[in-house]
Protein backbone atom coordinates (compact mmCIF):
# COMPACT_ATOMS: atom_id res chain seq x y z
CA UNK A 1 0.00 0.00 0.00
CA UNK A 2 1.11 3.68 -0.35
CA UNK A 3 2.36 5.84 2.41
CA UNK A 4 -0.45 8.23 3.27
CA UNK A 5 1.16 11.12 6.11
CA UNK A 6 -1.62 12.41 8.22
CA UNK A 7 -1.86 16.03 9.59
CA UNK A 8 -4.20 15.82 11.77
CA UNK A 9 -7.58 17.60 11.51
CA UNK A 10 -5.92 18.87 8.02
CA UNK A 11 -5.00 15.94 5.40
CA UNK A 12 -4.34 12.69 4.54
CA UNK A 13 -1.41 13.30 1.85
CA UNK A 14 -0.13 10.58 -0.61
CA UNK A 15 3.44 10.69 -0.58
CA UNK A 16 3.76 7.72 -2.83
CA UNK A 17 1.64 8.99 -5.08
CA UNK A 18 4.47 9.41 -8.26
CA UNK A 19 5.48 5.99 -7.84
CA UNK A 20 1.89 5.11 -8.49
CA UNK A 21 0.65 7.26 -10.63
CA UNK A 22 3.64 9.08 -12.20
CA UNK A 23 2.66 12.78 -11.22
CA UNK A 24 3.98 13.63 -7.43
CA UNK A 25 1.36 14.79 -4.71
CA UNK A 26 1.29 18.24 -5.03
CA UNK A 27 0.07 21.21 -2.91
CA UNK A 28 -2.89 23.66 -3.95
CA UNK A 29 -2.77 26.48 -1.98
CA UNK A 30 -5.89 27.69 -3.48
CA UNK A 31 -8.53 28.27 -0.29
CA UNK A 32 -6.52 27.15 2.15
CA UNK A 33 -4.75 29.38 5.02
CA UNK A 34 -0.91 30.05 4.45
CA UNK A 35 -0.36 27.95 7.98
CA UNK A 36 -2.39 25.00 6.03
CA UNK A 37 0.03 25.66 2.86
CA UNK A 38 3.23 25.84 4.80
CA UNK A 39 2.41 22.62 7.15
CA UNK A 40 1.08 20.45 4.25
CA UNK A 41 4.11 21.93 2.28
CA UNK A 42 6.83 21.30 4.71
CA UNK A 43 5.29 17.09 5.59
CA UNK A 44 5.83 16.51 2.00
CA UNK A 45 8.92 18.13 1.19
CA UNK A 46 10.58 16.40 4.33
CA UNK A 47 9.02 13.20 3.19
CA UNK A 48 9.74 13.13 -0.61
CA UNK A 49 12.87 16.10 -0.75
CA UNK A 50 10.76 18.70 -2.51
CA UNK A 51 7.13 19.77 -3.55
CA UNK A 52 5.31 21.59 -5.92
CA UNK A 53 2.67 24.23 -4.73
CA UNK A 54 0.36 25.64 -7.20
CA UNK A 55 -1.99 28.89 -7.09
CA UNK A 56 -0.50 30.91 -4.62
CA UNK A 57 -2.20 33.90 -4.32
CA UNK A 58 -0.68 36.91 -4.33
CA UNK A 59 2.15 37.96 -1.50
CA UNK A 60 1.84 34.46 -0.56
CA UNK A 61 4.52 32.56 -1.87
CA UNK A 62 6.96 35.24 -0.27
CA UNK A 63 5.11 34.38 2.96
CA UNK A 64 5.66 30.80 2.35
CA UNK A 65 9.14 31.00 1.96
CA UNK A 66 9.64 33.01 5.09
CA UNK A 67 7.73 30.67 7.45
CA UNK A 68 9.77 27.87 5.77
CA UNK A 69 13.05 29.35 6.03
CA UNK A 70 12.66 29.56 9.83
CA UNK A 71 11.42 25.90 10.12
CA UNK A 72 14.14 23.95 12.45
CA UNK A 73 15.50 22.47 9.90
CA UNK A 74 14.97 25.34 6.82
CA UNK A 75 13.69 24.83 3.61
CA UNK A 76 14.12 26.46 0.54
CA UNK A 77 11.49 27.76 -1.89
CA UNK A 78 11.90 29.26 -5.19
CA UNK A 79 9.08 31.00 -6.83
CA UNK A 80 7.94 30.69 -10.80
CA UNK A 81 5.32 32.53 -12.77
CA UNK A 82 5.35 35.96 -10.62
CA UNK A 83 4.49 33.95 -7.61
CA UNK A 84 1.98 31.76 -8.29
CA UNK A 85 3.60 28.34 -8.48
CA UNK A 86 6.70 27.27 -5.94
CA UNK A 87 8.69 24.31 -5.77
CA UNK A 88 9.64 23.64 -1.75
CA UNK A 89 12.77 21.74 -1.28
CA UNK A 90 15.25 20.32 1.30
CA UNK A 91 18.79 21.69 0.88
CA UNK A 92 20.76 19.82 -1.49
CA UNK A 93 17.73 18.19 -3.36
CA UNK A 94 17.67 18.54 -7.16
CA UNK A 95 15.01 18.03 -9.53
CA UNK A 96 14.51 14.42 -11.54
CA UNK A 97 16.78 13.56 -14.26
CA UNK A 98 16.07 15.03 -17.83
CA UNK A 99 14.43 12.37 -19.87
CA UNK A 100 12.35 14.66 -22.34
CA UNK A 101 11.89 18.05 -23.06
CA UNK A 102 8.09 19.37 -24.55
CA UNK A 103 7.04 22.77 -25.78
CA UNK A 104 5.37 25.75 -23.77
CA UNK A 105 3.36 28.31 -25.47
CA UNK A 106 1.40 31.73 -23.99
CA UNK A 107 -0.80 33.44 -25.98
CA UNK A 108 -0.11 36.96 -23.87
CA UNK A 109 2.37 38.14 -21.30
CA UNK A 110 -0.78 37.65 -18.84
CA UNK A 111 -0.99 33.99 -19.63
CA UNK A 112 2.54 33.21 -18.67
CA UNK A 113 1.98 32.42 -14.75
CA UNK A 114 -0.02 29.30 -16.72
CA UNK A 115 2.14 28.50 -19.11
CA UNK A 116 5.01 28.38 -16.02
CA UNK A 117 2.90 26.59 -14.40
CA UNK A 118 2.76 23.40 -16.80
CA UNK A 119 6.84 24.45 -17.18
CA UNK A 120 7.67 23.70 -13.41
CA UNK A 121 4.88 20.89 -12.99
CA UNK A 122 6.86 19.18 -15.81
CA UNK A 123 10.34 19.43 -14.76
CA UNK A 124 9.26 18.19 -11.45
CA UNK A 125 8.26 15.08 -13.61
CA UNK A 126 11.91 15.06 -15.01
CA UNK A 127 10.53 16.63 -18.35
CA UNK A 128 12.21 20.11 -19.66
CA UNK A 129 10.57 22.73 -21.74
CA UNK A 130 11.68 24.59 -24.72
CA UNK A 131 9.31 28.05 -23.91
CA UNK A 132 7.77 30.10 -26.09
CA UNK A 133 6.02 33.27 -24.51
CA UNK A 134 3.72 36.35 -25.75
CA UNK A 135 3.04 34.44 -29.70
CA UNK A 136 -0.58 35.28 -29.66
CA UNK A 137 -2.63 35.66 -32.82
CA UNK A 138 -3.24 39.07 -32.92
CA UNK A 139 0.33 39.13 -34.12
CA UNK A 140 0.49 35.64 -35.38
CA UNK A 141 3.95 36.66 -37.30
CA UNK A 142 5.69 36.17 -34.27
CA UNK A 143 4.62 32.44 -34.08
CA UNK A 144 7.05 31.60 -37.16
CA UNK A 145 10.45 31.29 -35.21
CA UNK A 146 8.80 29.24 -32.51
CA UNK A 147 7.52 26.84 -35.09
CA UNK A 148 10.72 26.28 -36.72
CA UNK A 149 12.26 25.39 -33.21
CA UNK A 150 9.43 23.09 -32.58
CA UNK A 151 9.79 21.39 -35.74
CA UNK A 152 13.48 21.16 -35.06
CA UNK A 153 13.39 20.13 -31.98
CA UNK A 154 10.68 17.36 -32.85
CA UNK A 155 9.40 17.91 -29.85
CA UNK A 156 6.73 14.79 -28.82
CA UNK A 157 3.35 17.28 -27.59
CA UNK A 158 2.83 21.01 -27.07
CA UNK A 159 1.23 22.82 -24.25
CA UNK A 160 -0.40 25.90 -25.34
CA UNK A 161 -1.88 28.70 -22.76
CA UNK A 162 -4.35 31.10 -23.96
CA UNK A 163 -7.29 33.66 -22.54
CA UNK A 164 -9.47 35.76 -24.48
CA UNK A 165 -10.90 33.92 -27.74
CA UNK A 166 -8.13 31.20 -27.06
CA UNK A 167 -7.21 30.60 -30.68
CA UNK A 168 -3.71 30.11 -30.17
CA UNK A 169 -4.47 26.31 -29.53
CA UNK A 170 -6.18 25.55 -32.47
CA UNK A 171 -3.95 27.76 -34.59
CA UNK A 172 -0.67 25.70 -33.59
CA UNK A 173 -2.63 22.49 -33.93
CA UNK A 174 -2.75 23.20 -37.60
CA UNK A 175 0.41 23.62 -37.97
CA UNK A 176 2.40 20.85 -35.83
CA UNK A 177 2.14 17.43 -35.85
CA UNK A 178 1.87 16.66 -32.34
CA UNK A 179 -0.52 16.98 -29.51
CA UNK A 180 -1.63 20.00 -28.15
CA UNK A 181 -2.46 20.18 -24.52
CA UNK A 182 -5.20 23.96 -24.66
CA UNK A 183 -5.05 25.49 -21.45
CA UNK A 184 -7.76 27.84 -21.48
CA UNK A 185 -6.85 31.11 -19.47
CA UNK A 186 -9.36 33.53 -17.35
CA UNK A 187 -7.29 36.27 -18.88
CA UNK A 188 -9.43 38.51 -20.33
CA UNK A 189 -13.20 40.42 -19.36
CA UNK A 190 -16.96 40.97 -20.55
CA UNK A 191 -18.00 38.45 -22.67
CA UNK A 192 -15.23 35.98 -21.90
CA UNK A 193 -17.07 35.06 -18.38
CA UNK A 194 -13.56 34.27 -16.64
CA UNK A 195 -12.03 31.91 -19.87
CA UNK A 196 -15.82 30.29 -20.43
CA UNK A 197 -14.92 31.76 -24.06
CA UNK A 198 -11.61 30.19 -24.51
CA UNK A 199 -12.57 26.89 -23.31
CA UNK A 200 -15.35 26.62 -25.47
CA UNK A 201 -13.37 28.32 -28.06
CA UNK A 202 -10.71 25.39 -27.33
CA UNK A 203 -13.58 22.60 -27.44
CA UNK A 204 -14.61 23.79 -30.97
CA UNK A 205 -11.49 23.41 -32.55
CA UNK A 206 -11.76 22.42 -36.19
CA UNK A 207 -7.46 20.93 -35.55
CA UNK A 208 -7.79 17.46 -34.65
CA UNK A 209 -5.07 16.88 -32.19
CA UNK A 210 -6.28 19.71 -29.20
CA UNK A 211 -7.20 18.24 -26.14
CA UNK A 212 -8.39 20.66 -23.18
CA UNK A 213 -8.10 21.24 -19.70
CA UNK A 214 -10.16 22.95 -17.37
CA UNK A 215 -9.61 27.21 -16.83
CA UNK A 216 -6.37 27.51 -15.49
CA UNK A 217 -5.57 24.38 -14.86
CA UNK A 218 -1.56 24.72 -15.73
CA UNK A 219 -1.17 21.85 -13.49
CA UNK A 220 -2.84 19.27 -15.43
CA UNK A 221 -1.56 19.95 -18.44
CA UNK A 222 1.91 20.13 -17.72
CA UNK A 223 1.44 16.90 -16.07
CA UNK A 224 -0.22 15.31 -19.01
CA UNK A 225 2.53 16.61 -20.98
CA UNK A 226 5.44 15.05 -19.39
CA UNK A 227 3.32 11.77 -19.07
CA UNK A 228 3.11 11.63 -22.66
CA UNK A 229 6.62 12.52 -23.13
CA UNK A 230 8.16 10.10 -20.99
CA UNK A 231 6.03 7.43 -22.23
CA UNK A 232 7.33 8.73 -26.13
CA UNK A 233 10.79 8.72 -24.69
CA UNK A 234 10.57 5.40 -23.33
CA UNK A 235 9.60 3.64 -26.39
CA UNK A 236 11.38 5.55 -28.56
CA UNK A 237 14.39 4.19 -26.38
CA UNK A 238 13.18 0.54 -26.56
CA UNK A 239 12.98 0.81 -30.35
CA UNK A 240 16.16 2.13 -30.54
CA UNK A 241 17.32 -0.78 -28.32
CA UNK A 242 15.70 -3.72 -30.59
CA UNK A 243 17.19 -2.58 -33.28
CA UNK A 244 20.88 -2.81 -32.14
CA UNK A 245 20.19 -5.67 -30.33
Amino acid sequence: MSRISEIEGLARLDVDRASRAGVPEAVLAEGKSLEVVVRCAEALARANGRVLVTRLQAGQGDELAVALRAAEAPLETELFGGGRTAVVRQPGSEAPAVVATIGVLAAGTSDVPLAEEARVTAREMGVDALTFYDVGVAGIHRLQQPLERILAADLPVLVVAAGMEGALATVVKGLVPVPVIGVPSAVGYGYGRGGEAALMAMLQSCSPGVLVVNIDNGFGAGAAAAMIARRARASQSASHGGESA
